[in-house]
Order: C-alpha cells, then sequence, then structure tokens
C-alpha cells in the first residue's frame, strides 16, 4: 500500500532515535488464498500480510499534526485517501463473494428442502439422500458457519488503523476552518460564493453541505466568535430551505443562530428567530427560556435607551469631542485592503521613477553574460524584482529538498525572545544549508552575485509553503532597538516603537549584526491572493514563480527602515512556495557602508 512518504534510512534512524521504536507486533489472524477463501481455525499461520502492513508502518514517515499549515505536505494526504478507497473497494468485493457464495448455499438448499418436505418418508428412503442428510447437518452446515464468521475486513481494518497514524487532529479540522473564516474576512467574501466554491482563480470545483456550514458556525461559536457564526447558520438555513438534504434540522441551525444574534446586541431578531424555533419545535426547552429572557432584556434595553439618548446628546454639547477621522484605517484594516487590490499606492507620478534593466552587478564574472533582468517594484524603499532568479528545476530540486523536513514556522516573542508558533503566521518552512544539494549552494552563491553582498554570514536558506489560507501578519524582519525617548515621531510611529521597546535583541548570540536585507523567491504562481503587501506606503507586490524580490531592512547607518513592515496576504487559491535569504551586517562594512546620514 502506499504510504505517506518514506524518509531516507538516515533520517529513519534519526526519527527513531528521538521518538523511541514503534511497536509492530501484531495478532495472529486468518488470511485469504489464492482462491479467495479464508484458511480456517489456522493457528500456526499468521496473517502475513497484517504484518507486512504493520512492519512497513513502522517505517511511515510521522509527520507532525499541522497538515492544515502547509498545501505541499497536504497532498501527501490525497493518497492516503486513495489508498484507503482501494482498500476499501477490495473489503466490498470480498464481502460480495462472501454473499454470493452463502446465497448459492441457501438457493442449492431451499430447492432441496423443499423436495424433502413434500414426502419426507418417501425422501428418506433413498439411501443416498438419508447419507446426505446426516452429511449436511454433521458437515457442510459448519463450513456455512465458518464462512458466515469470517471477517473479510481485517486488511481493511488493518490498512486504516495503520494511516490513522497520519491523519489529521482535531486542530487540524479547527484550523482549516478558521483558515476558511480568515480569508471570508480577509477578501470580503460572502457564505453563499463560499458555499458554491465560487472563488476567483479556482481550476477545480468545492462546495460545502449544510453539514459543512453547521460546522463551520459551531467551530466559530466554540471561539465565541458569533458574528461568523451568524454568517454560516444563515447559510446552513438557506440551504436546507432550497431543499438540500440533510439531517441537520432547521431547528438545530435556529437554535446557534438566535443566540448568536442576541450576543451580537440585536434582541429584536433573536426573539423572532426564537419564536421561528418553538413554532417548529414546540418541546424546545431551552428556546422557551431563551425566548423569556430575551423578552426581559427587550424591555431593559428599551429603558437603557432613552438614558443613552439623554446621555449622547449631552455629550454632543461638550466642546471636545474625540473622534477617529473618516479616512482613518488601523494597520489590519490597511493590511486587508491591500491584499484585495484596494488602497494601492501607485501613482502616476511614482510610476514615472519605476525602470527596467539588465542587471550585472557592476559587470560580475558571473553576470557578464548572462545579466538578470532588474524591475523596480517601489522607488522609497527600493524594492527590486528580479527575472528568471530560479529555474523550475531549481525550484523542484528545492521543494524536494523541503518538503519532508518543513515543520511550522515560528516567530520570536517580542518580549521573552524565545520562539513560538503563533496564528497570525500560518505556514510551514525548512532551513536548507549549502551542503544539503549543490542546487542550495548555487542558489546562495547567484544571491550574493546579485546582491554583491557577503553570504559568509547570512541565514541559512528558509523555504517556506503557506497552508489552508496561509498567511504572515505585519511584521519587520529586521530586530527592534530599545525605545529612544528622544525619537522624534510621526503619526502611529510611536505606537510601533513602544510594542517593541522590551524585545532583546535576537541576532546577538550569531555575532552577525541586524538583518541587513531580505532576498524573497517566489517558488509558484499563485492564483488568488498570496501578495506580499507593505502596509506603511500602501505596496503590493504579487507572486510570479522564478521571480525574486531584494529589499534594504537597514539604512546606511544600521538603523532600521520601519517602513519595511510587510506581510504575506492570505493566500485564497492556490498553493504557495516561498524561499528567503537574510542578509546580515557583519562582513558589509566595505560593501554597504555607512552614509552621511542617519537614514542614507
Amino acid at each position: 500500500f502506499k504510504t505517506l512518504e518514506i524518509r531516507s534510512r538516515k533520517a529513519r534512524e534519526r526519527e527513531r532515535g528521538n521518538r523511541g521504536t514503534a511497536n509492530c507486533r501484531g495478532s495472529t489472524r486468518r488470511v485469504l488464498n489464492s482462491s479467495g477463501r479464508f484458511f480456517p481455525h489456522s493457528l500456526k499461520m499468521k496473517h502475513w500480510a497484517l504484518f507486512l502492513l504493520l512492519a512497513i508502518g513502522c517505517y511511515v514517515w510521522q509527520i507532525e499534526a499541522e497538515f492544515f499549515t502547509s498545501i505541499g505536505q497536504m497532498t501527501d494526504l490525497i493518497y492516503v485517501e486513495k489508498d484507503l478507497v482501494k482498500s476499501l473497494k477490495e473489503y466490498i468485493k470480498a464481502e460480495e463473494n462472501k454473499l454470493t457464495e452463502i446465497k448459492s448455499w441457501a438457493e442449492k438448499l431451499d430447492q432441496l428442502t423443499h423436495t424433502s418436505t413434500s414426502d419426507p418418508e418417501g425422501y428418506l428412503g433413498h439411501p443416498v439422500n438419508a447419507y446426505k442428510l446426516m452429511k449436511r447437518l454433521n458437515t457442510d452446515w459448519l463450513k456455512l458457519e465458518s464462512l458466515v464468521l469470517q471477517q473479510t475486513s481485517d486488511v481493511f481494518i488493518a490498512n486504516l488503523s495503520i494511516q490513522r497514524e497520519n491523519f489529521p487532529t482535531d486542530e487540524d479540522e479547527s484550523g482549516a476552518a478558521k483558515a476558511l473564516l480568515r480569508l471570508q474576512d480577509t477578501y470580503r467574501l460572502d457564505s453563499e460564493s463560499i458555499s458554491k466554491g465560487r472563488l476567483p482563480g479556482a481550476q477545480h470545483e468545492g462546495t460545502l453541505s449544510v453539514e459543512d456550514c453547521f460546522e463551520l458556525g459551531k467551530i466559530a461559536y466554540s471561539d465565541s466568535d458569533y458574528y461568523h457564526t451568524v454568517l454560516w447558520m444563515q447559510q446552513t438555513l438557506k440551504q436546507l430551505e432550497e431543499g438540500e438534504a440533510s439531517p441537520i434540522t432547521q431547528a438545530e441551525a435556529l437554535d446557534y443562530l438566535s443566540y448568536s444574534v442576541y450576543q451580537m446586541g440585536d434582541i429584536h431578531r433573536a426573539v423572532d428567530l426564537t419564536k421561528r424555533l418553538i413554532a417548529i419545535d414546540p418541546t424546545h426547552v431551552r428556546a422557551k427560556t431563551n425566548l423569556h429572557y430575551f423578552k426581559k432584556s427587550l424591555e431593559e434595553e428599551v429603558k437603557s435607551d432613552q438614558t443613552r439618548d439623554e446621555e449622547f446628546y449631552q455629550s454632543q454639547s461638550k466642546k471636545k469631542v474625540y473622534m477617529q477621522p473618516e479616512n482613518y484605517l488601523t494597520e489590519r484594516d490597511s493590511y486587508e485592503a491591500l491584499c484585495r487590490g484596494e488602497g494601492i499606492k501607485m501613482t502616476t507620478q511614482r510610476q514615472r521613477k519605476l525602470f527596467c534593466r539588465y542587471h550585472n552587478n557592476n559587470k560580475h564574472p558571473r553576470l557578464i553574460i548572462a545579466p538578470l533582468k532588474e524591475e523596480d517594484e517601489w522607488d522609497s524603499p527600493h524594492i527590486v524584482r528580479y527575472y528568471e532568479m530560479l529555474s523550475d528545476a531549481e525550484i523542484g530540486k528545492i521543494k524536494e529538498l523541503a518538503k519532508p523536513v518543513l515543520a511550522r514556522a515560528t516567530v520570536r516573542d517580542p518580549k521573552t525572545g524565545v520562539l513560538t508558533v503563533a496564528n497570525y503566521r500560518v505556514s510551514k518552512s525548512a532551513w536548507l544549508a549549502d551542503d544539503e544539494d549543490p542546487v542550495v549552494s548555487r542558489v546562495n552563491q547567484r544571491i550574493g552575485d546579485v546582491t554583491g553582498l557577503e553570504m559568509e554570514t547570512a541565514e541559512l536558506l528558509q523555504v517556506a509553503n503557506y497552508g489552508v489560507g496561509g498567511q504572515y501578519e505585519p511584521h519587520f524582519d529586521f530586530s527592534r532597538r530599545p525605545f529612544d525617548s528622544n525619537l522624534e515621531t510621526l503619526g502611529n510611529r510611536l505606537a510601533t516603537f513602544l510594542n517593541y521597546k522590551e524585545e532583546p535583541d535576537a541576532f546577538r548570540e550569531l555575532g552577525t549584526g541586524n538583518r541587513l536585507a531580505t532576498m524573497l523567491n517566489y517558488m509558484s504562481d499563485v492564483p488568488a491572493g498570496g501578495a506580499t503587501v507593505f502596509p506603511d506606503f500602501g505596496a503590493a507586490i504579487y507572486p510570479k514563480k522564478g521571480t525574486a524580490i531584494f529589499w534594504y531592512n537597514l539604512f546606511k547607518s544600521g538603523e532600521g527602515d520601519y517602513r519595511t513592515r510587510h506581510a504575506a496576504c492570505p493566500v485564497l487559491v492556490g498553493s504557495k512556495w516561498v524561499s528567503n535569504k537574510w542578509i546580515h551586517e557583519r562582513g558589509q562594512e566595505f560593501k554597504r557602508p555607512c552614509g552621511l546620514t542617519e537614514v542614507d
């Protein structure tokens, strides 16, 4: 059978050393012979097929949970499910063969007993018939009993048990559900569009049933996310009303919907929905209790509204009223708008400053004959894109090397400096050293050739694959310095500094200085979503397979360029693969010397 993925011998030995030896001991079972029947009562012969499955299962790569954080690793589950379907069909065929044989026995005996019961004494008067009756009851019926008791499901159950070790967990299901909700918010998708699979760039159909919509609502409800609970319970009701068959009832959906609407503050509608629920199910005890409570809350709300109206008019009469400007956007709002392609500040005046050129880095020997195509993506801070930075063959090799060792991407806690997983970074990553493969070494060398920077102090090549709704919310690549109270700030920059004033120097132990620059390689096209956005100055850069974008995180003075705060938008459709190289300060003293001012 097909397993998820078998590691190399060295990797498997390392896994066994880390995780301990798996228990591969199986139980004694019967086994099918070549004719499709089971060997009866064989105590000496163990079920070798089961033993083989279990033995191989000990070497199956035990992928960690959180499949939802990497589309690349989720593809393995497709083949797991295909294998299980094949095993299920074989089980069904064995059951059908078994039933066919039993049916044949039944039809033959039915005809025989019809004849024998018409004249029992006359029938048994024939010595052959008398002998065959003794034989049937003493021997043949015992064989039939053995046939009926045969467990044709053994192989299927064994395969399912082994594969279950690599199944997604509750965390995966919940994570994938929350990813759908995140995509719904970021790209402002209505529940109907998601349920019907109407997504931009989607090549395959994918629809949600009533049960699927109901489960999404329940997962949101379990997180006290009443907004999404309302959206998906409404969609559940809509599909039920359209006649979709489902074990889920309208009463179940209304139960969640009415309470969630109440929690959202719409008591009038909560009362109406609860009345509708009681009309469908008059015995619903909780609905009757809720209706009484909602009506009481509604009466109190009417009284409090009158009081609040008086207080509102009094507050409006005061001179100082603090209101956010109409065009005010939080960073998250700005980030999500850029992901949708809104609020991009690419003006005609700015476009005139952007050019394309052939780049050979001052006639670098390896770039003279084959210069790279360089395109300005933004003027200040300067962001450039290099075309044909990676070939398809190199991309394929890097994915091949990274896939077996992908692990949930982490972030550094700004308070403790400890690496940890975070809901705002949904992806899996792997780190590849030069000696992993000549392709890695060649790619790192090319980055050095193109940037003209020293690679000895750079970090390993990081490869990342984004999962369902995969994203990385706004962040800096460089380590922030302690807050300087004398620094003159404008706008919301002060809040940014204060947020990180206690962050330890993340790279002090490396002894290589801060992250000077970032080279981000796009290793796949993304049909929808997945842009790299810079909320501070309103730029959105879209993935193009084989290209790379480059920017400096620090000014020449070594001070951080806070404009480079960026984010990876949620992947709406497709699988996003990237690799990045973080280049550090040490070794660049003569390659990128200090400027005359702090912000050169």
